[in-house]
């Protein structure tokens, strides 16, 4: 009688499963071992990861940059497969662009002195809370800043507001700026310093920054090195960590809407002479038993399948599970991209350098808002081209901004960004009687050809972007996120626990998260990380 072996099925063919089945796939003696798919309720592999083309340009519509180098297993697979070079234009190509040009609400260029300053001071805050520098690093004033504002803080938005309060209590009696008309040095100042707010909403996810836990911050580590975007692609990256997988491995169109498990022993069901713990239920009526099922969805699908009354798990994860996954936070972020028309003119025949703009806007209680702006653009930090005389521009959105724009129209939102950026590029209101370093003839809008955004948010299949650890939780709550089931403890909540694990769970939070199989499940001690 031949041996039945254990059957694996990976639920998601994004980074963090296809990952999974690539490390069970290509471990010693797996062959022998057990049985391998793959299921993914998209028509697609690579999940948030998603490589496009737009305006003849390689484009990114989830995943963007390999945030450093060093050590990277990204990197080395993009070494290795050639992934860092192409003939054809890409997105950040050429890093991140410096030299913004800062434009405030009303079309005035900002100073560059000003714009340093507090970019400065912002960038030592985020350091600091996120541990990077220590008080050697900072001078007396920026030390006093940080320690007042960390006394307090529960989340990064409130230590970076009271770090900007502390910062004016200690560069008391600066002189007022001339020429910004509607604007005061102040108000300048606290413009500028949203522009990195709402960069770090793009960041993190967290639609507001009085949500992220401060603590929590400082163990966030990133691999060391320079931080790139890849030439053929990300999708490339996802190509190669599948290429190892046998035909047939990977199924498309597999949405899994129920998952039945056996926390209080090893009853296992009855699939004819084959007994295996695990069902798992599709869309199209049709089942799969399983051995060991490894759980791969984002934590908005996650959150939604631990509601009450939606049936994702039977019976439901036991409270520990479902409150850590209540606990962390999760949000949207999207990607906009526009092609400018090939009309489009900044004046004086300049139709190839649009620069890399920082929008200044006014407070939300000011009565000099620009009427016509609409709301939900006055969060975002920037348009820029994504690579130096690239006619594509790219915006980041975050939070409900981000799922209003996932249902406007084209035509909306051209008119909302076109209408917002000629209001900034206008040289109406030029300082001194100088024009701005880029303008926009008056009268006249820019033009944009066709648009892309990404909607991670209204997608069913991610419902959202990405994680992050919210006020209320801590890093803990990822732990307990990682835990396989059933948890061999009497403080589970259920009795007599089975040892096999039954049901494993990864996410790509920045990394595959505690992929541990035991020696009598799936392959003896292996750690997948």
């Amino acid at each position: 009688m031949v041996a039945r072996k254990p059957r694996i099925v990976i639920i998601g063919a994004g980074m963090a499963g296809l990952t999974a089945a690539n490390k069970l796939h290509t471990a010693p003696g797996s062959a022998d071992a057990f049985e391998l798919c793959v299921v993914e309720g998209g028509n697609r592999i690579g999940g948030r990861i998603k490589t496009s083309e737009f305006g003849g340009d390689l484009i990114e519509m989830g995943a963007t940059w390999i945030h450093g180098i060093g050590n990277s297993p990204i990197h080395k697979i993009a070494q290795e497969t050639h992934s860092l070079e192409s003939d054809q234009p890409w997105e950040c190509m050429d890093g991140f662009l410096e030299d913004p040009v800062t434009i405030s609400e009303g079309g005035y260029e900002l100073n560059s002195s000003i714009v340093k300053s507090i970019t400065s001071f912002f960038n030592k805050l985020m350091d600091f809370a996120q541990g990077k520098v220590g008080e050697e690093g900072l001078s007396k004033e920026e030390i006093e800043c940080c320690n007042l504002a960390a006394k307090k803080a529960s989340s990064v938005g409130s230590f970076l507001r009271q770090g900007l309060e502390a910062y004016w209590g200690c560069v008391k009696g600066q002189k007022e700026l001339k020429g910004y008309e509607n604007w005061t040095r102040k108000s300048l100042e606290e413009a500028v310093f949203a522009i990195h707010e709402n960069t770090q909403r793009t960041y993190t996810s967290a639609c507001d920054l009085l949500t992220l836990d401060y603590e929590a911050e400082s163990e966030y580590r990133m691999f060391p090195g320079e931080e790139i975007t890849i030439a053929k692609g990300y999708m490339s990256i996802i190509e190669s960590i599948a290429s190892v997988l046998p035909p047939g491995s990977i199924q498309l169109g597999r949405k899994v809407t129920r998952i039945q498990w056996q926390p209080n022993g090893p009853l296992d069901f009855e699939n004819g002479h084959d007994f295996r713990p695990v069902k798992l239920h599709f869309s199209d009526g049709s089942v799969i038993f399983a051995d060991h099922v490894i759980v791969t969805v984002s934590l908005g699908v996650l959150k939604a399948g631990t509601q009450q009354g939606s049936g994702m798990f039977d019976p439901p994860l036991p409270t520990f599970k479902t409150e850590a996954i209540s606990r962390l936070g999760y949000g949207v972020v999207n990607k906009l991209f526009l092609e400018l028309s090939p009309t489009h003119d900044l004046g004086g025949g300049n139709l190839n350098k649009f620069p890399f703009l920082q929008l200044a806007f006014h407070r939300p209680d000011s009565e000099f808002r620009h009427p016509k702006i609409p709301w939900w653009m006055r969060k975002t930090s920037s348009v820029c081209p994504i690579y130096g005389k690239s006619s594509i521009l790219l915006s980041w959105f975050a939070g409900k901004e981000a799922l209003e724009l996932e249902s406007l129209g084209d035509e909306e939102i051209i008119s909302g960004v076109s209408t917002t950026i000629s209001s900034f590029l206008s040289n109406s209101n030029s300082i001194n009687g100088y024009g701005n370093s880029v303008e926009i003839p008056n009268g006249r809008q820019l033009k944009f050809h066709k648009v892309l955004k990404s909607r991670w948010g209204s997608d069913p299949l991610f419902l959202g972007s990405y994680s992050y650890v919210a006020v209320g939780s801590s890093g803990d709550d990822l732990d307990i996120l990682a835990m396989p089931l059933p948890k061999n403890s009497t403080n589970n909540g259920y009795k007599n626990s089975s040892p096999q694990l039954q049901v494993l769970f990864a996410d790509a939070h920045g990394h595959l998260i505690n992929l541990i199989f035991s020696a009598d499940g799936l392959l003896g001690g292996t750690h997948l990380s």
